[in-house]
């Protein structure tokens, strides 16, 4: 299948999340802390705290922080009972936006977030108005020069859902959300290492932007990245470089 060119978006994606680090790391606790404390701390039958803790240790984080956010959650240490919660809406030209947050205060968190949304040009919406739009899977992306015919043949063996060759020559694997770790270690072990991968929302469609409606969007996103109870943000802009 053929898509449009994506590997600069990929890089600078990954870019900025390397610069956020330490907020990375707050961020992976929360979701390890939740994942434990709704299905239990027993990761061969967890799925999402599979997905949380190998995110974890892929960002270096200690074994003992992750063990401690996993008995946070389940219950054999006190700790802080965050919710989850989704909001939705648009931004420039429509581009829809999807923010998932982890709060132990839903009345501050939406207010923040509709003042991001408001302040930076885009709108809340109603509860899914925009969730139609993406689907809950894993991502790799591999770098141009990779060979399409291997990957792929290595993919479909491992489980995947689908293998894109995007016109710049990456190569992209969606996998099953809850059995990315497994095919991400499967292509490993046939010689093909991802140069990016996460469990996303991938949006089904995508809005392009440029010059300076491409700037005015980043800033609409970025503030809702920096809000303390935001976990991630999706969305179907595409911003050039």
């Amino acid at each position: 299948m053929a898509g449009h060119s994506k590997w600069a978006n990929i890089k600078h994606k990954k870019a900025a999340t390397d610069a956020k680090r330490g907020k990375i790391f707050t961020r992976l606790i929360k979701e390890i802390t939740v994942a434990a404390r709704l299905a239990g701390g027993d990761m061969s039958i967890n799925p999402r705290l599979r997905l949380a803790v190998d995110k974890a240790f892929e960002q270096n984080m200690p074994k003992d922080t992750v063990e401690r956010a996993i008995k946070r959650g389940s219950g054999d240490l006190e700790g802080v009972n965050y919710e989850e919660a989704r909001y939705e809406g648009y931004g420039l030209n429509g581009a829809a936006i999807l923010v998932d947050c982890l709060t132990d205060n839903k009345i501050r968190t939406v207010a923040d977030v509709r003042h991001a949304f408001s302040k930076f040009g885009g709108n809340m919406g109603t509860d899914g108005s925009v969730a139609f739009l993406f689907t809950h899977c894993g991502q790799l992306v591999f770098s141009p020069g990779t060979s399409e015919d291997k990957l792929m043949e290595a993919a479909i063996e491992a489980g995947a859902d689908d293998v894109i060759t995007h016109e710049d020559g990456s190569i992209e694997v969606v996998t099953p959300p809850y059995e990315f770790s497994a095919i991400k270690a499967a292509l490993e072990k046939a010689g093909f290492k991802a140069d990016f991968g996460e469990v996303t929302l991938k949006p089904t469609a995508d809005t392009e932007f440029s010059g300076d409606e491409g700037v005015r969007m980043q800033k609409l996103l970025d503030a809702l990245e920096s809000l303390d109870d935001v976990q991630a943000v999706y969305t179907t802009a595409v911003i050039a470089e």
